[in-house]
């Protein structure tokens, strides 16, 4: 029972964080599905992981060039 709740909940999450990322709203509602659904599947733990690691890449892009913006 409780793993069904947990799928659920985390797949409602993720189905709702690609449709955020469409329309105007947060993705973090993908981080938060696959935090929940990490807790029980392996293939959602390295999703997971490819997610982090691609905001952390985007987020360091982006202060890098905020930075050189700031700097001209």
């Amino acid at each position: 029972m409780k793993k069904t709740v947990k799928t659920i909940v985390g797949a409602s999450l993720v189905l709702a964080g690609i449709v955020f990322s469409i329309l105007p709203g947060s993705i973090l509602f993908v981080l938060a599905g696959l935090l929940i659904l990490a807790t029980e599947f392996a293939i959602a733990r390295v999703w997971l992981r490819k997610c982090q690691s691609g905001m952390s890449h985007g987020a360091r892009r982006l202060d890098r060039f905020l930075l050189l913006r700031k700097l001209r």
